[in-house]
This record gives C-alpha cells, sequence and structure tokens, in this order.
C-alpha cells in the first residue's frame, strides 16, 4: 500500500491550505491517481488497522439500497434496531447532525438520510418518475455487453442533492472488461485522505471483487481518481505519524464462491486472510 502513503506525502509536499465547511481547515490538492492491481492481494492499508467490518457492512448497506442509518447499524451488528440504541456505525455522525440541523432534538430516531448512495445506486428518480436500478443494469451490461463504453454508475442526482444528509464523495464509477478481467475506476470528488480514503480503497476494490464473481470474470485493477484530495488540519500529527510507518504484504479476500446474485452477499461471506498491519492510529471526523 506504498500507493497510500505516496498520496499522504504528496498532499504535505504540494497541497495548499484550504478552508471547508466543517470549519475545520485542510490542507488539499486537485488531481491525482492511484492504480492497483487487485490479483496481487486486497489493497487494504496496513499502515494503520482498518475496521474491515464497517467497510463491508457499508457496502453491503448501499447495494441494499437502504438510506437508514439505524439499518446500517443492523447490518454491522447483526441486531435489531432496538437493540442497538447508543452503537455508532460511520453514518451516526451525519445522520446526527442532519436531525439537529432539520431542528429536532432527540436524534436517537432521526436516521433517515435522505436519498444518498443506496438510493442512488438502485432507485435513481428518472424524469418521469421511473425508478432505476443503476446496479442491476449495470451487472446486465457487463454480462450481455463487455465492451461497451457505458458499464457507469452515477451516485451525484443533481435533483436530488439538497435533500441528502452528506452529498456523495464517491460519485461516478465505470468498469472496463479486458481479457477477461474486470476493472473498476472512481472518480471521488471530496476525500478525506487520512480518515476515508483507506475506506473508499477497500471498499471499491471488494464490490470490484463482487461483481467481477458474479459476472464470472477474472481481476483487474482499481484505478482510484481525486478531485479535492485532502488532509483535515486536526489529523496532520496522525499522518506523520502513519508515513514513519513501513507497510506490510497485502492481505487476501476470501469470498464464498457460492454466492451468484450481487443481492445475495452477506457479512460471513467473507474472510480477510494474512493481515498484518501497524496499530490503529485514531481521527476526528468532520461533519
Amino acid at each position: 500500500m506504498k500507493q497510500y502513503l505516496d498520496l499522504l506525502q504528496h498532499i504535505l509536499d504540494k497541497g495548499v491550505k484550504k478552508e471547508d465547511r466543517t470549519g475545520t481547515g485542510t490542507t488539499s490538492v486537485f488531481g491525482y491517481q492511484m492504480r492497483f492491481d487487485l490479483s496481487e492481494g486486497f489493497p487494504l492499508v496496513t499502515t494503520k488497522k482498518t475496521h474491515l467490518k464497517a467497510i463491508i457492512s457499508e457496502l453491503l448497506w448501499f447495494i441494499e439500497g437502504s438510506t437508514n442509518e439505524r439499518r446500517l447499524a443492523e447490518i454491522h451488528y447483526g441486531n435489531k434496531a432496538e437493540n442497538l440504541i447508543g452503537k455508532k456505525t460511520v453514518w451516526t455522525a451525519n445522520a446526527d447532525f442532519q436531525g439537529k440541523n432539520l431542528g429536532y432534538t432527540n436524534t436517537d430516531t432521526i436516521k433517515e438520510l435522505g436519498p444518498v448512495y443506496g438510493a442512488q445506486w438502485r432507485s435513481w428518480k428518472g424524469a418521469n418518475g421511473e425508478s432505476i436500478d443503476q446496479l442491476a443494469l449495470l451487472i446486465e451490461q457487463i454480462k450481455t455487453n463487455p465492451d461497451s463504453r457505458r458499464l457507469i454508475l452515477n451516485a451525484w442526482n443533481v435533483a436530488e442533492i439538497d435533500n441528502m444528509a452528506l452529498p456523495p464523495c464517491h460519485t461516478f464509477f465505470q468498469f472496463y472488461v479486458a481479457n477477461k478481467k474486470l476493472s473498476c475506476q472512481l472518480y471521488q470528488r471530496s476525500a478525506d485522505v487520512f480518515l476515508g480514503v483507506p475506506f473508499n480503497i477497500a471498499s471499491y476494490a471488494l464490490l470490484t471483487m463482487m461483481i467481477a464473481q458474479v459476472c464470472d470474470l477474472e481481476l483487474g485493477d482499481f484505478v482510484h481518481t481525486f478531485g479535492d484530495a485532502h488532509i483535515y488540519s486536526n489529523h496532520m500529527e496522525q499522518v506523520k505519524l502513519q508515513l514513519t510507518r513501513t507497510p506490510y504484504e497485502k492481505p487476501k479476500m476470501k469470498i464464498n464462491k457460492n454466492v451468484k446474485n450481487i443481492n445475495d452477499f452477506k457479512m460471513e461471506d467473507f474472510e480477510l486472510v494474512d493481515y498484518v498491519c501497524h496499530e490503529a492510529i485514531k481521527g476526528e471526523m468532520a461533519v
């Protein structure tokens, strides 16, 4: 995962100071790209411990089409919502912030995030009011027309941005099939490089692996392209610490080979093997 450390160093070396909507402040660059050969291992950051269960549960939540933060908690913890009071997910802060912003004082029950990723992936609203399942159409096109240059899923639905708790940061991705291998390129308009990007890399690498399996394809590359890639001012010391660490070999991800439908994957279908990593480095998420 030297590619990730190179991105951190590039921002420190070339970045400019910019303000942001959270008031935290960032050091930022515009335009950067990383490439990972998925046949060489699973690109999970090893210079700090990364919470894989949170990554998988969020991805399954997107695929399910849900936009309710408590449903994400159910997937993550394996319990029903009534048993999850006080238990947090990676979306809790944004759900709480939305509730407070709308004037609610008790945000325990205000967990609907609006038409975020899951809604756009599985039920994009067309101009005529029809619901479009982009993910199902994408997979069907990969199977039936793999040379298409339209193997695209778009989360940036302009008409619904103002109704979202957080407009999509990973906005647009495209698949590419060559030599019976599936590759994916993601465009991420905004990237919290210390906290968010390790999640994003692993999430889209895993999504590519899952789609490759259901389409009976081998693994190609995951290409990660950035717009505004930034380090928040309150993450600088953590980044400098991480840059002193030497990466370990990439682990391997085993997926239950019996799953052939994208809707059928469960948490127990994934097994990470040979993950050796440095200890966790904590950082506060800006909201």
